[in-house]
C-alpha cells in the first residue's frame, strides 16, 4: 500500500482494512500532535515562581506603591478580540489596547517605618501603573475591566474608591494625567453618544485605491495598516475619544468635541492643554502616528487659543529623517504656560549639507508674540531636559555620520550668555556614559532636573571593561566636573532608582548579588553606604543557585575584541566538554574600540524569564550568553561585510569556549530572536560551525524590506547585490544544518511578517533541508502566553536535545566557512 496526501491506490479487497489501518495512524499522528506541549518538570517550577514588585515613590518621598502581576497571562487573555487598526491592536470590548501588562496587588510602603498596607483592589483587577497627584496625598490608577475601562483613585492611607461614570478610552496618548491642583484629572473618555460600531456591508461600498504624488517617500514594512474604508471608519470610532476633567468626587466636565488625541497635556499652571488631533485622509502605508495632525493650545473649555501646527501626512520623510514643521513640543515645567518644540532647516534630510540642521524655539503665553529662537543645533536636535530653575536647559543632538552624541546647557533666560558644551562622544561608547540627569516631580506636577544649588546629580548604569557597576554622581555646573557619590560593588549590582534627599546623601536603591534575589534598599551615601531594606523579597528559584557565570573575553581574526557571559549548569563538574548553545543578536559600529566593549554583568541575580535559551542550563547544555557579533565598519556601507564579520564573530566564540575545555565543538548550536534569527540562518548557510540552529520570529529575504532593515540606509535599489548577499533566504540550498523556525502569528514588529518564516521554511523544505515551522495563534513578536512558552522551551530543547546533545558524528569535516 502507497498513500499520497489522500489518494489511495488499492484493490477493492485491500480498500477497507488499509483505510482502518489509515485512519488509526493519522489518529495516532493527531494524538501525537494534539494540544500545547508541557515544559519539563524543572524549567516548569520555574515559570510558576511568583513575581517581586516594583516600586513608585510619591512625590513626597516618604511612601511607595509596590505594584506586582502574574508573570505570563494565560491565551484566554491573549484571545480577547483584536482589531488591527492604523498600527494599533485594539481590543473593542474594553475600548482599549490589545496587550496590556497589568498588576493584580498593590501595597503601600511607608519608607520611615517600613509599615505595609495591603491594597483591596476589586475582584479581578488588572491595573496599570499608578500615577501620584503632585503632592503625593493622591494617587490614580486604571483597572481593565472585560467591557470597559475604570478609573479609581486612592489616598496615602491605602483607601481606594472607582470614579463611577468615567469611562476611558487608552487607544491613543495617556488614558489620564493630573492637573496641578491635586484634585482634578485630565481624562480620555469614550465617546457616550457615538452610537453602534460601524458594521461591514457584504457589498463593497467602493473600491480600495491608493495614489501617490510623485515625490520620494520610504516605505518600511509596518503591520496592522488600514486596508479599507471600514477600516478608517472602524478607527476613527475606537480611537476618537472625549477629554474631560474630572476631580475625585467624580464631577465630569467635559472639554472640547471629541477627537483623535494622540497627545493631550495640560500645562504647568492647569490653565491651558496642548494636544495633538489626527486628522483625515487617514494613510494605508503608514501607522496612525504618521497621519495628518492639529497641534493647538486649548483652554480649559476647549476653545482655541493658539494654532501651532497643521501637520501633513508623514509620508515624505528620508531614511533617519524627520518631518518638517514644529516637532516634539512640550512645556517648559517651571513657567506657567511656555512651549518649546524644534524645526528643521535641511528639509528633515540627513543628507543636505547644511551649517545647521535644526532650531529650538520657545512662546510663553498668550502666545500672541513671535516664537523666541533659543538654539540652533549642527546635528539633528533629540531632545531636552529643562532644570528646576535658573532657566536651566540640556539640549541634545545627535551626529547620524559619526553616531555621536552632543549635550549643550544654555540658560534660556539669559540669551546673552553663551551655550556651553557639557558632554561630547561616541553614542556607542558605553565606558564614557556620564549618566542620565535624575529628575524629579515639581509642585506643578511636572519632571524636572533635581538641582541642589549648583550641583544636579548624574545616575548610569556604570559600563566598564570588568561590566556594569551602576552609580550615581554629583555634577557641578559651573566646572562640568562630576564627583562619585555611590558606586555598585564588584560583587553586587545595586542601582540608584530614586533620590530621597535633594543633597544625594540618602537614595533608594534596587540591590542583587548572584546569591541575594533584587530587593529595595534605602541607602545613607558614605564611604561605607548604609543600607537599611525596604523591601524582603525572597529566593523563589533557589533551583538556578547551581548555576555559574563568567564574562569571558577574546578576539576575532581581525583583531576586534568580542566577548560572551559563559553559564555552567547546575552540577557541572571542571573539564567535562557540553552541548554549548551560542545566543547572540548582532549590533553595528563605527569602530572596533566601541565594538569591544563589554555589556552587562555577571553580578546579577540569575532569574530566567520567558521562553529563554537560558533554560538549556537545566538539561545539561552550557550557554555562550550574547557573543556579541560586532558588524565594523562606515554606517553607510557596513553591512556590505555583515556575513563575513558574523561568521568571523561565531568562529572565535566557539574556538574561545572549546579551548577553555567546557564546550564540545562536535555539540553547538546557534540560535536567536528577530535580527538574531536572521544571524542565525546565515550562520548555517555560511558556516559549519554548528549542528543545528533555532530561529525565531524573523525576516530571511531582505527583498521583502526594500527600503532598510535594521541600521542599513540603503534601499535594494541602491543596494541590490547587498540585500540579495545578506538574505538566508537566497542560500537557502546551502542550509544543511537542521532549522527550527519559530513565529507568532500576530507578529506586530516592523518588517517580520509571519510570511517571512512561512517561505523560508519552504525554501529550506524545497531543498531537501531539515527544517520545521512552528506558528504561534495569538502571539506577536514577544511572546507571552504562559502555554505558548511552554510550548516554545519544550520545541527548542527536543530540537537541539536531537541534533545537538545527541547529534551522530557530521558527516563532513567541520568549516568555518562553506
Amino acid at each position: 500500500m502507497s498513500f499520497s496526501g489522500s489518494r489511495l491506490d488499492l484493490n477493492s479487497k485491500q480498500q477497507p482494512l488499509a483505510i482502518v489501518v489509515l485512519l488509526i495512524t493519522m489518529a495516532a499522528i493527531a494524538a501525537a500532535q494534539a494540544g500545547y506541549k508541557k515544559a519539563p518538570p524543572d524549567i516548569a517550577s520555574v515559570l510558576s515562581a511568583p513575581v517581586s514588585s516594583t516600586a513608585y515613590l510619591n512625590p513626597n518621598r516618604d511612601s511607595l506603591l509596590l505594584g506586582a502581576g502574574p508573570r505570563y497571562p494565560l491565551l484566554a487573555d491573549l484571545a480577547q478580540p483584536m482589531l488591527r487598526l492604523a498600527g494599533l491592536r485594539i481590543n473593542p470590548n474594553t475600548n482599549g489596547l490589545h496587550r496590556v501588562g497589568y498588576f493584580n496587588t498593590l501595597a503601600l510602603k511607608r519608607i520611615a517605618d517600613g509599615s505595609e498596607v495591603k491594597i483591596a483592589l476589586p475582584l479581578g483587577a488588572k491595573i496599570g501603573t499608578p500615577r501620584w497627584s503632585p503632592d503625593g496625598k493622591q494617587f490614580a490608577f486604571v483597572n481593565n475591566g472585560q467591557n470597559g475601562i475604570e478609573l479609581w483613585v486612592g489616598d496615602a492611607n491605602g483607601k481606594i474608591r472607582r470614579l463611577k461614570g468615567v469611562t476611558l478610552n487608552s487607544i491613543e496618548g495617556q488614558p489620564f494625567e493630573w492637573m496641578a491642583d491635586n484634585h482634578t484629572l485630565l481624562v480620555e473618555l469614550v465617546v457616550s453618544k457615538r452610537g453602534p460600531a460601524p458594521q461591514q456591508s457584504i457589498i463593497p461600498r467602493e473600491p480600495n485605491a491608493q495614489e501617490s504624488s510623485g515625490k520620494p517617500g520610504p516605505l518600511r514594512t509596518y503591520q496592522d495598516l488600514l486596508k479599507t474604508p471600514y477600516d478608517e471608519d472602524l478607527f476613527e470610532y475606537y480611537a476618537s475619544s472625549q477629554l474631560a476633567l474630572v476631580d475625585t468626587n467624580g464631577k465630569i466636565t467635559e472639554v472640547g468635541k471629541p477627537a483623535i488625541f494622540q497627545s493631550a497635556d495640560p500645562s504647568p499652571d492647569g490653565m491651558h492643554i496642548l494636544v495633538a488631533r489626527s486628522q483625515r485622509p487617514f494613510s494605508y502605508l503608514y501607522p496612525d502616528w504618521a497621519f495628518p495632525r492639529e497641534v493647538e493650545v486649548w483652554d480649559t473649555k476647549g476653545s482655541l487659543v493658539y494654532k501651532l501646527a497643521s501637520l501633513p501626512l508623514a509620508d515624505q520623510i528620508p531614511t533617519d529623517g524627520v518631518p518638517t514643521g514644529p516637532r516634539n513640543p512640550r512645556w517648559r515645567p517651571t513657567e506657567p504656560a511656555t512651549l518649546a518644540w524644534a524645526e528643521a532647516l535641511d528639509g528633515g534630510d540627513p543628507r543636505k549639507k547644511v551649517p545647521y540642521r535644526d532650531r529650538l524655539l520657545m512662546l510663553r503665553a498668550p502666545f500672541t508674540n513671535a516664537p523666541t529662537e533659543l538654539l540652533k543645533t549642527e546635528q539633528r536636535y533629540t531632545g531636552m531636559q529643562w532644570g528646576e530653575k535658573d532657566g536651566l536647559l540640556f539640549i541634545n543632538s545627535y551626529d547620524r555620520d559619526r553616531r555621536w552624541t552632543t549635550t549643550v546647557m544654555m540658560n534660556v533666560d539669559r540669551p546673552a550668555e553663551a551655550p556651553k558644551v557639557v558632554w561630547s562622544r561616541s553614542a556607542q561608547d558605553r565606558y564614557g556614559d556620564p549618566g542620565t540627569p535624575v529628575t524629579h516631580v515639581l509642585p506643578n506636577g511636572q519632571r524636572a532636573v533635581l538641582q541642589n544649588g549648583d550641583w544636579i546629580f548624574l545616575s548610569g548604569i556604570g559600563a566598564s571593561a570588568e561590566g556594569d557597576r551602576p552609580f550615581l554622581d554629583r555634577f557641578y555646573l559651573k566646572t562640568l566636573q562630576s564627583e562619585r557619590v555611590f558606586r555598585s560593588e564588584a560583587n553586587s549590582y545595586e542601582a540608584v532608582v530614586y533620590l530621597i534627599s535633594d543633597d544625594g546623601k540618602q537614595f533608594i536603591t534596587r540591590r542583587e548579588s548572584p546569591t541575594e534575589a533584587p530587593n529595595y534598599y534605602l541607602v545613607t551615601a558614605g564611604s561605607t553606604p548604609a543600607r537599611k531594606p525596604l523591601t524582603q523579597y525572597p529566593d523563589v528559584t533557589p533551583q538556578l543557585r547551581g548555576i555559574t557565570k563568567q564574562l569571558v573575553t577574546y578576539k576575532r581574526a581581525d583583531g576586534v575584541q568580542c566577548s560572551f557571559t559563559l553559564y555552567l549548569p547546575p552540577g557541572y563538574k571542571q573539564g567535562t566538554r557540553l552541548p554549548t548553545v551560542v545566543w547572540a543578536y548582532p549590533l553595528e559600529f563605527n569602530d572596533p574600540g566601541t565594538a569591544g566593549q563589554v555589556t552587562g554583568s555577571t553580578q546579577r541575580f540569575t532569574q530566567i524569564l520567558g521562553p529563554s535559551h537560558l533554560f538549556f542550563l537545566l538539561q545539561g547544555y552550557a550557554v555562550l550568553d550574547n557573543a556579541t557579533m560586532p558588524v565594523v565598519g562606515d554606517p553607510e556601507t557596513v553591512n556590505n561585510t555583515y556575513v563575513e564579520q558574523i561568521v568571523m564573530s561565531a568562529q572565535a566564540a566557539v574556538d574561545k569556549a572549546t579551548a577553555m575545555g567546557v564546550t564540545d565543538p562536535e555539540r553547538v548550536g546557534v540560535g536567536g530572536h528577530s535580527y538574531g534569527a536572521f544571524m542565525t540562518a546565515n550562520l548555517l548557510a555560511h558556516s559549519d560551525l554548528f549542528r543545528a540552529g533555532i530561529a525565531r520570529s524573523g525576516a530571511y529575504n531582505r527583498t521583502l524590506t526594500p527600503f532598510g532593515f535594521q541600521s542599513e540606509r540603503r534601499t535594494i535599489w541602491e543596494a541590490p547585490e547587498l540585500y540579495l548577499k545578506v538574505s538566508p533566504f537566497m542560500v537557502a540550498d546551502k542550509i544543511d544544518e537542521p532549522l527550527l523556525l519559530i513565529h507568532g502569528e500576530a507578529d506586530d514588529n516592523q518588517g517580520t511578517f509571519p510570511i517571512q518564516s512561512e517561505r523560508m521554511y519552504q525554501a529550506v523544505r524545497g531543498n531537501g533541508g531539515t527544517v520545521r515551522l512552528v506558528t504561534l495563534p495569538l502571539e506577536a513578536h514577544g511572546y507571552a502566553g504562559r502555554e505558548t512558552i511552554e510550548h516554545v522551551l519544550y520545541e527548542m530543547i527536543s530540537w537541539f536535545d536531537k541534533y545537538v546533545k545527541n547529534a551522530p558524528p557530521r558527516a563532513k569535516p567541520q568549516t568555518a566557512v562553506k
